[in-house]
């Protein structure tokens, strides 16, 4: 088995994060973007350790699974949805096998499994969506939406998606056209020129609140009009929509600098406010643009409360809320805690937090800006519970080895990559913890992403 040499076969499982396996008589190809029963075509690209790994090249028989038709026009090309067509029972089955069997090869003792949770909504879930400006073939018209699959560089324009509320799809449309008009460029990442970066929409689902955030560099130059003209008009054009919920802010972000990413140089108001409220559990929580929020409100009241069903009782302790956000989770155990103490490296979210906390009247919050691995040496308040809502990438090895010195009776982890989890839990279980129980939440319906949530207990308590 070479690099380039071309196979196919039946897709006889599929392992996270959504690899699937082929048989061949030269061995195995691990294959990314495949479903369970499907009759795929691969390319070899590399072969390590005796493991290939091979790139689809075509589907050339649909899965047994797949009874579904795709509602997106662009499924199959965009790198988002690749579920659409598996029922949701079946993608919630699909998820928990493939975390289930990731987690029992590394838990060392029985526990509990707590059967997947799905989304209250399948459709129209998202609260938010980053946009890119760019062109989906060289040279070609201006296109504003999400990164083809593969591809670095290509956007297709995503106005008609199917996981967010179709007023996202309305301003994306909107903008697109008023751009064009202009005929203003995008930012180029290997040239370093143009003006157009991203669009980012936030949206609450219950109080149906729109935060828009235009995002730009400062090569005004070749503007029609000028800069002034064309956000003026990039207001009016959002302001005009008839949408169904109701536009409170509109912001302009310049950001010069070469990484892809949403991020400000500076930063100023073009309408309204800069934040939006949105409500889970009883509780208000207020959204800046850069703050982290789970990007499924509905979704999120099913795994926080779960998160509080796994911790147990609270009264009387002090919990640690480590890589907290705005707090969310830290303000829902406040109610009935004697303490929460939050820690978050992004201090716009710390802000956000503290300002949550006094916006619900909790006065037994503490946000902490800074890392978790610095700051945990510095906090001389000792806790007796810990919630871990880590990072993609996992926890720091040395920031666990201190939340593990913490000696707590009680852990709970969240994760969204169930692969960094389990490479947690091998250390956790090794330092003296149990898994008492463990299940998923699908907060990205059709998507091959899922949550995870675990709880700990030390083994001598």
């Amino acid at each position: 088995m070479k690099k380039g040499e071309i196979y196919s076969g039946i897709v006889e499982r599929v392992e996270f994060p959504n690899k699937g396996i082929i048989h061949t008589e030269n061995g195995d190809i691990r294959i990314k973007g495949c479903l369970p029963g499907q009759t795929v075509q691969c390319v070899i690209k590399s072969k390590k350790s005796g493991k290939a790994e091979g790139s689809l090249q075509e589907v050339i028989k649909t899965s047994p699974l797949e009874t579904e038709e795709p509602v997106c026009h662009l499924f199959g090309v965009c790198g988002g949805c690749s579920y659409q067509t598996l029922p949701y029972k079946e993608q919630l089955k699909l998820k928990e096998q493939q975390v289930k069997k990731l987690l029992d090869a590394v838990i060392k003792e029985p526990y509990e499994w707590d059967p997947v949770q799905g989304s209250p909504e399948s459709l129209q879930y998202r609260n938010k969506m980053e946009y890119s400006f760019g062109d989906e073939r060289k040279d070609g018209p201006l296109t504003l939406g999400l990164h083809k699959l593969g591809s670095f560089y290509d956007i297709l324009t995503t106005d008609d998606c199917k996981i967010v509320d179709e007023d996202f799809n309305l301003i994306v449309s909107a903008v697109l056209q008023l751009c064009s008009s202009f005929k203003i460029p995008y930012y180029h990442k290997m040239t370093q020129k143009g003006f157009l970066r991203h669009l980012v929409i936030r949206r609450t689902k219950k109080q149906g609140e729109i935060l828009v955030h235009l995002v730009t560099t400062s090569q005004y130059e070749g503007i029609s009009d000028g800069e002034d003209t064309f956000l003026e008009m990039f207001k009016n054009t959002v302001l005009k929509l008839q949408l169904g919920g109701t536009v409170t802010g509109i912001l302009h972000s310049v950001n010069d600098g070469l990484a892809d990413m949403v991020r400000s140089d500076d930063t100023s108001i073009l309408y309204g406010r800069d934040a939006i409220y949105e409500e889970l559990l009883g509780l208000c929580f207020k959204i800046t643009t850069f703050s982290f929020f789970q990007t499924n409100s509905l979704g999120a009241e099913v795994l926080y409360g779960k998160a509080r069903d796994y911790i147990g009782d609270t009264k009387d302790k002090v919990l640690f809320d480590l890589y907290s956000g705005t707090g969310t989770i830290a303000q829902l155990m406040a109610a009935v805690a004697k303490k929460v103490v939050g820690v978050e490296i992004v201090e716009e979210a710390v802000e956000a937090a503290r300002e949550n906390a006094a916006l619900n009247h909790l006065d037994n919050c503490e946000f902490i800006a800074g890392d978790v691995l610095k700051v945990l040496d510095i906090i001389e308040e000792k806790p007796d519970l810990i919630l871990l809502d880590q990072p993609r990438d996992g926890i720091n090895p040395k920031a666990l080895n201190k939340i593990i010195e913490y000696n707590v009776d009680r852990m709970v982890y969240i994760s969204c990559k169930p692969t960094s989890l389990a490479r947690d839990l091998e250390v956790l279980q090794e330092r003296g913890y149990k898994v008492i129980k463990a299940g998923c939440v699908d907060m990205f319906p059709q998507t091959v992403h899922v949550e995870t949530i675990v709880a700990l207990h030390r083994k001598d308590t």
